[in-house]
């Protein structure tokens, strides 16, 4: 089949987060499956740093962006046999990041208008379209209405990813004619129209013939008021479209017999590399070089929605015990001034490093005993994943993608691959804390099998995107 992604990021051109992973992974896996994979991204300054030698330029056009014409420069590249197309226009795309401008709008708003039209121009038209996040979920409504004279266009079937639901495009209404040329129809009768707002999420969710989204669990969450945003009403009413699929992994990338980023290698069956990278990471970041105190890794953004609330709340209880925490990531600057205190207050105990250093995550997921992921929610979540690729045990709360990828410790069976905590709270943080410090401490043969079997959990590409082989089939 034909496939064809659009998105705002996609590794290695441009990363914020997941949807930068799932769209430099997933495309170049459905191509060993025999799909034929293409995919449009922005062509920002970052990616114009690192790639300007390697993009070819094809052609330009123009666009109508409401009243105004709008250059289109249109790059190529290909990796691992897929095609990348860049969308160049430095006015909305040169800007030093990817998100967070207040016509960001305007400039997806562009960018998906120009992803429509580009199709045609390189003889791409796609089986199926699949589109991700609210920066593109505009695109299934304008194929459908305002390119449907576009007779090539008619068969092309739309699928949505909902990576954030958090994040939904709320714009003002004079958007439709200002900037995407349509008339005021579908919002005079409600389709587009959410909470007084154009609402291109909403717009995706009924306009896509399929949506998904990256876990089983989150795709049940986002159906009930406490997850779903405000749209959840909209989703239940959809529900029948409705899919969870749980990210993968890029498996060449996180392997800890061949990481690059790594020191010391190793495996399941021969971990004294992993606890080389513990000595050499306590070094590294000022910690007591011991073998026998457990070592807690966090790699990630400081904010409430990563439960970061919650760790700070109980930071004091969980340092009276015999611990070390390195933490990596920034984020709200009130997390980040309570952890460097805490940093300051012990030093033997905690290393806060306010910074993104992608070698010392990797050498924290490869070095760490415990990795600690406590999130308010949770689509889906990589950072677990990696983790147990390594040999480290997560805990998590039970949410989201945590629910579907961690498997809790059964202390009757000896199966599992971390520890969870069902009831978001300090108390059940702390105390699920000190179980995972009670096995290490105590049960050396237990925490082995622990590690033993997070590291035989299949968490490669090539299961998800089965599934999503499987979801396009099914359109047809």
């Amino acid at each position: 089949m034909k496939i064809l992604f659009v998105a705002a990021e996609g590794a290695p051109f441009s990363k914020t987060g997941g949807l930068g992973d799932v769209i430099g992974a997933l495309p170049k896996s459905l191509v060993k499956d025999g799909h034929q994979v293409s995919v449009i991204l922005p062509y920002y300054d970052l990616t114009d740093a690192k790639f300007r030698d390697q993009v070819e330029d094809l052609f330009s056009f123009e666009v109508s962006v409401g009243w105004r014409r709008q250059f289109v420069g249109v790059k190529r590249i290909v990796l691992n046999d897929v095609n990348f197309y860049f969308i160049d226009n430095q006015h909305y795309f040169f800007r030093g990041h990817v998100y967070g401008d207040f016509d960001d709008g305007e400039r997806f708003a562009y960018f998906q208008l120009a992803a429509v039209e580009l199709m045609e121009r390189i003889d791409f038209i796609p089986d199926v379209l699949h589109a991700h996040d609210y920066h593109t979920a505009m695109i299934p409504f304008l194929v459908k209405e305002k390119y449907r004279w576009i007779q090539a266009y008619n068969n092309i079937k739309t699928v949505l990813t909902i990576h954030n639901l958090e994040f939904q495009g709320q714009f003002s209404d004079g958007m439709l004619w200002e900037l995407f040329g349509v008339g005021y129809e579908r919002y005079a009768d409600g389709t587009l129209r959410w909470n007084d707002c154009l609402n291109w999420m909403k717009a995706g969710i009924l306009y896509a013939d399929r949506v998904t989204t990256v876990s089983p669990s989150y795709a049940n969450e986002i159906r009930t008021a406490e997850f779903g945003c405000g749209l959840d009403q909209v989703l239940r009413m959809e529900s029948g479209k409705l899919v969870g699929i749980v990210n993968g992994i890029d498996t060449d990338i996180y392997n800890p017999e061949t990481d690059k980023l790594l020191a010391h290698h190793f495996s399941k069956d021969d971990l004294s590399g992993k606890l080389e990278n513990k000595r050499a990471l306590q070094e590294r970041v000022g910690l007591p070089v011991r073998d026998d105190v457990p070592l807690v890794g966090i790699v990630s953004r400081l904010t409430r929605q990563k439960g970061f609330d919650l760790v700070v709340e109980e930071l004091h209880n969980l340092l009276q015990e015999d611990v070390q925490i390195v933490l990596l990531g920034t984020g709200d600057p009130a997390f980040e001034q309570s952890f460097a205190w805490f940093g300051h207050a012990y030093p033997e105990k905690i290393s806060a490093n306010i910074l993104f250093d992608v070698t010392l995550a990797q050498e924290i997921y490869a070095a760490s005993d415990i990795f600690l992921m406590p999130s308010r929610f949770e689509p889906c979540g990589l950072s677990q994943m990696m983790a147990m690729r390594y040999g480290t045990l997560p805990l998590v709360h039970e949410v989201g993608g945590l629910r579907d990828t961690v498997e809790p410790y059964n202390v009757y069976t000896g199966q599992g691959t971390g520890f969870s905590f069902n009831n978001f709270s300090g108390y059940w943080l702390t105390w699920t804390f000190k179980e995972a410090l009670n096995i290490y401490a105590h049960d050396k043969e237990t925490w082995h099998s622990l590690q033993m079997q997070a590291m035989e959990r299949d968490f490669s590409w090539d299961t998800a995107s089965k599934a999503y082989s499987d979801l396009y089939q099914s359109l047809y």
